[in-house]
């Protein structure tokens, strides 16, 4: 059995626990083709993360499936990239129960853009 699994969530396709994973646990690394910041720019896409002023990973083939890890204002999970700046991990930035959605904060720039305009539905959104 994986330890994660895909099903359905308030924002759509959710990433979701099927183990516990204690706080700084690593949950999943975020794949892709590594792109230029430019092309990332010329292609677009919710996908996209960056990793520095110049690269970006795209991250929206199917076999990353931390693409389905959701926004959260109050999330579970955080990201952070290696000291190369090669390699996207999520961590557990506290316990996560089996059956709990991964989640983590996407960022201002992206929150203003994609996310503010349509409503945030994240759990600590919808519960005020």
């Amino acid at each position: 059995m994986s330890n994660l699994s895909i099903k359905r969530s308030r924002a759509g396709l959710g990433l979701f626990a099927n183990k516990n994973f204690k706080k700084g646990d690593l949950v999943i690394e975020y794949t892709g083709e590594k792109i230029s910041s430019a092309e990332a720019n010329r292609r677009g896409g919710r996908y996209l993360f960056e990793l520095n002023d110049d690269w970006t990973i795209d991250g929206k083939g199917r076999k990353n499936i931390a693409r389905y890890i959701n926004h959260s204002c109050k999330p579970n999970c955080y990201p952070e990239l290696d000291e190369d700046e090669e390699h996207v991990f999520i961590y557990a930035k506290k316990k996560i129960n089996p059956g709990e959605e991964l989640t983590y904060n996407y960022g201002k720039e992206y929150f203003e853009i994609m996310i503010k305009p349509f409503g945030c539905k994240c759990e600590k959104c919808l519960a005020t």
